[in-house]
């Protein structure tokens, strides 16, 4: 079953990080929480959450992106490309989302051979279909 991947950030933390060249980069992304929506062909979804740490240890000044800069699509690349990284990291996410969407698509109906049995009535009642009072 392929299915089309869709990321969002739901949450950051952020600290001072001190980088390879002794500068302090202020707000630093160090976690990411994440979900990530998969939908199948047929337009059925499942929804993964996640987290990612990071750290700008080894981010150059001049590369770094200040947090009041940062935009969801930038962050949900960085998570991307973590994700993409690792295939068999990937490959779970996948597979429990087409899990979810099996298992939601997956219905236990009453048994074919089970009659549809009514309880009796107590001997004091009045059956509604002779009538009563």
């Amino acid at each position: 079953m392929a299915l089309t991947l869709e990321y969002s950030v739901t949450s950051l933390k952020v600290k001072d990080e001190v980088n390879a060249d002794g500068d302090t980069l202020s707000n630093a992304v160090v976690q990411t929480y994440w979900k990530v929506v998969g939908t199948d062909n047929g337009g059925n979804t499942a929804e993964w959450q996640g987290a990612t740490p990071f750290t700008a240890a080894n981010v150059p000044t001049g590369s770094f992106t200040a947090f009041e800069d940062l935009t969801e699509e930038t962050v949900v690349g960085w998570v991307q490309a973590i994700v993409d990284g690792d295939a068999s990291y990937k490959e779970h996410i996948e597979s429990q989302l087409t899990k979810q969407i099996e298992e939601e698509l997956t219905t236990e109906p009453a048994l074919p051979w089970a009659e549809d049995v009514t309880p009796p009535l107590p001997e004091d009642a009045v059956d509604p279909e002779e009538g009563g009072e």
